[in-house]
């Protein structure tokens, strides 16, 4: 196996145990868009995602590391929908 298939498989290893995670628990959803929604309005942009990765993984049963640097592709992909959602949300109103 190659190393980017061990990566691939490493990613969908963690997004299937995410997405159990959230079928076990739906309202981590709702709380994580209440999240985004909140800090994505903030005026200081530049360590927002940080902040909302912080404030899911104190208030739900997510984790996701403190540092950035430490956030794996699930972890960046998951805060990327989030605030893509809330943005679609957002350029409907």
């Amino acid at each position: 196996m190659s190393s980017s298939e061990i990566q691939k498989t490493r990613v969908i290893n963690e997004l299937r145990s995410f997405i159990k995670k959230l079928l076990q628990d739906p309202k981590i959803l709702e709380q994580s868009l209440t999240i985004a929604r909140q800090r994505l309005g903030e005026g200081d942009q530049s360590d927002v995602m940080a902040r909302i990765a912080n404030e899911i993984s104190d208030t739900t049963s997510v984790h996701i590391p403190e540092d950035p640097k430490e956030h794996s592709e699930a972890d960046r992909l998951f805060l990327e929908l989030l605030k893509e959602v809330v943005r679609e949300e957002q350029a409907l109103y």
